[in-house]
């Protein structure tokens, strides 16, 4: 039987760099992570996902990669990887590394050999010799991206790369290429990987700028042929793809579930922000219904906020007004055009009561939830830093120096820490929070044991359940007999709500406000102004 542990985990979503410096070079480490997992024990998580953290020249935070089998040097050895996972390992907690195989770093030596004339791994890149006619097409990055196509001096030819120029992308057609990216597999496995976090899927799969294979003409076969090399290399792995698609297209990432394990559900995400910014369910209702049914063994990956920018980009022009006004409202709070490069606490005003709410309501959605750090604790936003960087400032552990990051000078700091203000370090940080009842961190750990004990939300199947009331979203999931009654009212004028009548008798597990114990579910239950209250339905889980 496989064991599908992922189906009611908590992913904890960290950058080596920026959450703890263990040597005073002003750059976190493998050494000083070891160090503070207690802290994601503690929290409740029980998978840590861990960024890029191998050898590259850093021009897009470690996404350009030089060497898929090292550890950038300022992070630490091979050594202190494997002392990590044994670390971690021992609190129980599974590791989750990215593996950016759509592209490599200009600088890595496979490129710099592909370049040359006659080489054995020209064909490893995707080349043209002539002036493609889409390079203006499909760029990810608008505004900062000139075109998806760049001409290389010495190869005499353009080289195809998604993202930017000093990004190219690797050949999939190529067999030699895809056995090669299962030798990187195989390898952070056999280190104590538990799985991975696939950048750039449907990038990475697809035939662009090279002609598909004739024995693999659907491209979506790949995801197949790594599958089946991490159920034959170890059983327990798991792939979580980076996949930003239509609903329509599931199936083909899905399979049968002999694809990938787990997708980030951006569609749903966006939705969320909708509903947030209108303070009514409705967006999150519609997208939830209309959500194909996936196979038993996969899983919907659920969050707020993300490394990246909150990208709004499937959102109608309109919609996406109405998310900037309310939570972007100055241009430089922007990105690309489609996104919003803030964290959520400050797009939220600072409201302990909604933060809180929009917590509770990512872990009542069906799927696993996924935390960026810092978001257990409210951390800000520095918008002084370029592009994405806003939300990857160091984790704010005390009112030290430097929010007791680092020893090192504040100029020393691989980024600055957030000062000043209710988001600054001084204020808002971990040995702040730590044991207060009140405190968003305490919140977060009361939250994530009640999660983990409703095994029917990342098992079971989700409905929507109408209550009358448009600020409130009613989610009701089962499984096994069980069954939990989440509800969450997105604005801030306080309601009452009446569940249907055969919902039967309720035990709060959790809630914004006192605790209700109810005899019969149509009895109207308030709901204060961004309340939350989660329910067991007929008694406890037998």
């Amino acid at each position: 039987m496989i064991n599908l542990w992922y189906k009611n985990a908590v992913i904890y979503c960290l950058d080596v760099k920026t959450f703890m410096d263990s040597n005073g070079d002003g750059i976190g480490d493998f050494r000083g992570l070891a160090d503070r997992l207690d802290h994601i024990e503690s929290l409740g998580a029980t998978c840590v996902w861990l960024l890029p953290f191998h050898p590259s020249p850093n021009r897009d935070n470690g996404y350009d990669i030089t060497d898929y089998y090292g550890v950038d040097s300022r992070l630490g050895s091979l050594g202190d990887f494997v002392d990590f996972t044994h670390a971690a390992r021992d609190r129980g907690l599974r590791i989750i590394v990215d593996l950016v195989v759509n592209h490599t770093s200009i600088d890595h030596p496979w490129f710099q050999e592909a370049r040359q004339p006659g080489s054995a791994r020209r064909d490893w890149y995707v080349w043209s010799e002539e002036e493609p006619a889409d390079m203006h097409e499909g760029m990810v990055f608008p505004g900062q991206q000139e075109s998806t196509w760049s001409w290389d001096d010495t190869a005499q030819a353009w080289y195809m790369h998604r993202f930017y120029k000093h990004q190219p992308d690797l050949n999939i057609a190529n067999p030699e290429v895809r056995e090669e990216i299962e030798r990187i597999m195989g390898f952070w496995l056999q280190l104590g990987a538990t799985g991975f976090r696939l950048d750039a899927v449907p990038f990475l799969i697809e035939y662009r700028g090279v002609e598909a294979p004739k024995d693999r003409p659907d491209p979506h076969h790949y995801l197949v042929e790594m599958r089946d090399f991490l159920d034959w290399r170890e059983a327990e792995s798991v792939l979580i793809a980076e996949a930003n698609i239509e609903m329509s297209d599931l199936d083909e990432y899905f399979g049968d579930g002999d694809r990938l394990q787990m997708i980030i559900n951006f569609v749903l995400n966006q939705q969320v922000f909708l509903a947030l910014a209108r303070g009514e369910a409705e967006p999150v209702m519609r997208i939830m219904r209309a959500t194909p049914k996936i196979p038993l063994i996969a899983q919907w990956g659920s969050f707020l906020r993300n490394h990246d920018e909150l990208d709004l980009g499937r959102l109608t022009d309109a919609e996406r007004a109405e998310a900037f006004e309310a939570f972007a409202p100055e241009e430089n709070m922007r990105i690309y055009g489609r996104g919003i490069r803030r964290r959520l606490a400050p797009m939220l005003g600072g409201d302990l009561r909604r933060i809180a709410m929009a917590h509770s309501l990512m872990f009542a959605l069906p799927g696993t939830p996924v935390i960026w750090y810092g978001e257990e604790l409210g951390m800000g936003e520095d918008l002084s830093l370029p592009e994405r960087f806003p939300v990857r400032t160091p984790m704010q552990w005390s009112k030290e120096a430097n929010a007791g990051f680092s020893r090192a000078a504040a100029d020393e700091l691989v980024r600055p820490v957030v000062t000043g203000g209710d988001f600054g370090f001084e204020r808002l940080n971990v040995a702040a929070q730590r044991n207060r009842h009140a405190s968003l961190l305490e919140h977060n750990r009361r939250l994530i044991a009640t999660r983990r004990a409703c095994p029917e939300i990342g098992w079971g199947a989700c409905e929507v359940m109408e209550t009358g009331v448009a600020s409130v979203l009613a989610l009701r999931s089962e499984w096994r007999g069980g069954v939990v009654v989440t509800l969450h009212n997105l604005a801030a004028d306080p309601v009452e709500v009446s569940l249907p009548d055969d919902a039967g008798y309720l035990i709060q597990l959790l809630g914004s406000s006192e605790l209700l114990e109810r005899d019969a579910a149509t009895r109207p239950i308030p709901l204060e102004g961004y309340g939350f209250r989660w329910f067991r339905l007929r008694g406890e889980r037998r």
